[in-house]
């Protein structure tokens, strides 16, 4: 009888879940390896893209829930929703015993997740180590990277980077990006259906795919200067009150996506509801939550990204859709001709919208692209030598 190696794999995101189900798929149905699922954080709350009843449909049994979101959008929730998240996790891993826990990128949840799979000496495998930013995640990343004992990251410049950081040459695999794969691999949707499904989720204008449309996703900036929960409030909404202006000045249709949990949602979101409220756009369409292969077929026709998503470092290169991004979420990640960057002037970022729309399609860029990182990832978990206790390799 085989003994079968198990594999926690950790969501707290409907992002991360989207962009993980080849490797989920390949996780489930390896014949060496038991999956184990635990959904947390913004992942099982309705408004920003409850990802139970997905996992249920596709017959995945989710193992564990954990309700730890403390609202407040500031970086004290943030801080506190930290805390209560290890006291969960270590719970978790304490029922499910499992061989390797797996995390996948930044967020304030996984950092959780990391430091209470370490205190309980489980092997971590930590995927997108390595990588920059402009905001606190960058250091929530490498915290991540040093508690983990495989790395799977998506580029060269990463791989340098984690080895940098006293990592063994021998745990650190350049896979490539799963968002990538994803936006390859996922299926085609026809227009029709499209619109369908954004006329149901959506509220304002239609928006007919089948011309030329314009998409936006602005999160918050975490970091910075340390501001009152006021002034982090007034930064926010200043921010997307930029962007609002410079895209509601323009003829182009627009689907707007919500922000995600992080500190500063509630000002991001109270702009972008006074805007609608007030200006009523005839051509802006604002939309909360959206299956991922609806997403992905939407970003491979619009004719530019904006605001300062992931979406436009990785998808975008490889897909080769024109990129502004607004302020310094991003502003250290390796970035191609696709990229314009400004700061937080409607003015500098309607002439940015305006030039990358008229630029149309860039060539595909292969800088985070590696064929079959889900299958590689998944034999890897399945043969590396588990170990507990790291070393700094000199």
């Amino acid at each position: 009888m085989i003994v079968k190696r198990k594999i926690c794999f950790v969501i707290t995101s409907r992002v991360h879940y989207a962009r993980s189900q080849s490797l989920l798929e390949l996780l489930r149905n390896h014949p060496t390896l038991e999956l184990q699922i635990i959904v947390g954080g913004s992942a099982l709350l309705p408004k920003y893209g409850d990802v139970t009843t997905s996992l249920e449909k596709q017959g995945y049994h989710i193992d564990e829930r954990l309700y730890t979101v403390i609202e407040g959008g500031d970086h004290i929730a943030m801080a506190k929703t930290t805390g209560l998240t290890i006291l969960e996790f270590t719970n978790a891993f304490q029922r499910l015993d499992p061989d390797i826990v797996v995390i996948r990128g930044d967020r304030f949840e996984k950092l959780a997740a990391a430091i209470a799979a370490a205190y309980m000496n489980k092997t971590i495998a930590h995927i997108e180590g390595g990588d920059v930013s402009g905001s606190i995640d960058e250091s929530v990343r490498h915290a991540i990277t040093k508690l983990s004992h495989f790395h799977f990251v998506t580029n060269t410049r990463s791989l340098e980077r984690v080895l940098r950081m006293g990592e063994r040459p021998d745990t650190v695999f350049n896979t490539g990006s799963l968002d990538v794969e994803f936006a390859v691999k996922a299926p085609a949707i026809p227009d029709a259906k499209i619109n369908e499904a954004l006329d149901r989720v959506g509220v304002g204008s239609h928006v007919d795919i089948a011309k030329p449309f314009i998409m936006v996703i602005q999160h918050p900036v975490t970091s910075g200067e340390e501001l009152s929960a006021k002034r982090v409030e007034e930064e926010q909404f200043k921010h997307v009150r930029a962007t609002l202006k410079a895209v509601g000045g323009q003829e182009t249709p627009v689907l707007w996506f919500w922000p995600n949990i992080d500190a500063g949602t509630d000002a991001l979101s109270k702009a972008i509801r006074m805007y609608r409220e007030s200006h009523q756009p005839k051509h802006i369409r604002f939309i909360k939550n959206l299956e991922p292969a609806t997403f992905i077929n939407l970003l491979r026709r619009s004719a530019c990204l904006v605001g300062n998503s992931s979406a436009g470092i990785k998808e975008c290169s490889y897909l080769g859709i024109p990129v502004v991004d607004v302020g310094d979420r991003q502003n250290r990640r390796f970035t191609g001709p696709h990229m314009l960057n400004t700061g937080y002037d409607s003015k500098e970022i309607g002439r940015a919208l305006a030039s990358q729309v008229r630029h149309g399609k860039y060539p595909a860029n292969p800088f985070y692209y590696q064929a079959e990182p889900s299958r590689r990832i998944a034999e890897l978990l399945s043969t590396l030598p588990l170990y507990s206790q790291k070393l700094f390799h000199d």
